[in-house]
């Protein structure tokens, strides 16, 4: 059976006719060109596909399409905003927060409202929190030393330059 469904991703309206069954995120990738959204165990175990759904962090490869009907989607192509860099996508490079990169979109949907959250309590988390925020999400290359140092970096420097991500 199919279905004509309207996503609201990364800011633009988009209807597409899926398969009840088809998953949320093979249509990002296959429909609409969004290779940011990886599938990486397709069992909801490692991350690599999160994406935000009317702003909550949600798993791709375990979500079908049908259930985002109407609902907003964010994918990595949209943090920061048109050609802009979230901060934490500076700190990722910066603090070599990534090797491979295939896992990298997952953390930074992941961790992106957890940076904002506390540039808003204009608090640094603790290393604990910080591995406790992105404790759904599995790097195979990295130690996540690397990571955990890049939140802690974007936090800071927003806090200390009083900026924060709209």
């Amino acid at each position: 059976m199919t279905i004509d469904i309207t996503l609201t991703v990364n800011g633009t309206a988009r209807t597409v006719r899926v398969e009840t069954r088809r998953l949320l995120a093979d249509v990002l990738r296959h429909d609409f060109a969004l290779s940011g959204v990886h599938v990486g165990c397709a069992h909801g175990a490692c991350g690599c596909c999160t994406v935000h759904v009317d702003g909550a962090p949600r798993l791709a490869c375990l979500t079908f399409a049908v259930q985002c009907d109407g609902k907003a989607i964010h994918t990595v192509e949209s943090l920061g905003g048109v050609d802009a860099t979230h901060p934490l996508q500076q700190a990722f490079s910066i603090e070599h927060g990534l090797q491979c990169g295939y896992c990298t979109p997952g953390f930074l949907m992941t961790l992106a409202p957890f940076v904002d959250a506390m540039v808003a309590e204009r608090r640094v988390p603790e290393d604990a929190e910080i591995r406790e925020a992105m404790s759904g999400n599995i790097c195979r290359c990295t130690g996540y030393h690397g990571i955990v140092a890049a939140v802690r970096r974007a936090v800071t420097e927003q806090i200390e330059t009083g900026s924060a991500q709209p």
